[in-house]
């Protein structure tokens, strides 16, 4: 049987190339720069929440404490008022882009790691690399573009966005499944 010890290059080596593919869509290409907006009264907005004094924290609008809420009129009021909004609020200060990134290359490594470890049931020493990488494109892809669908359906991010969350864990994929394929053990 396989151990995922002899898996400790690909699993590396597709977290490294994961993390600059990422890198470089996120601050070379930017192509995800017009999924957000800015808010044409962000100050007034700002002072708003800053007043709140909201700690940081998930909030929605309207808020329904249970189900019963939800049949009320005044909340269905509101929500056709609107506005309908998702806010998550983070701790003030400038971004911690170090920890950020520190957290996704964690998260990358962790994902190949769980996909080398679900490799090992299935796939044996000297498997045809071709198999190798048809399974290891389809288990980073879902690992890579499910949370992005999830927000879709609970939060409202937009489909668009979420179009091009799959087209980013498309590319993390195919760079996961070519480390393997090509590093596999013979």
């Amino acid at each position: 049987m396989l151990s995922l010890a002899s898996l400790w290059m690909p699993i590396v080596l597709s977290a490294v190339l994961v993390f600059i593919a990422s890198s470089l869509i996120h601050m070379v290409f930017q192509w995800h720069k017009r999924e957000y907006g800015k808010l044409p009264n962000e100050d007034a907005v700002r002072e708003v929440i800053r007043q709140a004094q909201l700690p940081a924290g998930q909030y929605v609008m309207p808020f329904c404490g249970s189900s019963k809420d939800m049949q009320q009129a005044e909340t269905a009021q509101k929500f056709t008022e609107g506005p309908v909004a998702t806010l998550i609020m983070r701790p003030s200060g400038m971004p911690r882009i170090g920890a950020s990134l520190g957290q996704w290359f964690a998260l990358t490594l962790a994902i190949s790691l769980l996909a080398a470890a679900l490799a090992t049931t299935v796939l044996g020493q000297g498997a045809d690399p071709r198999k190798v990488f048809h399974f290891f494109a389809v288990i980073s892809f879902m690992s890579y573009a499910s949370g992005s669908v999830i927000n879709a359906i609970w939060m409202g991010k937009l489909w668009a966005a979420v179009a091009m969350d799959a087209l980013d864990a498309l590319i993390y994929a195919l760079l996961t499944a070519a480390a393997f394929a090509w590093l596999w053990p013979q």
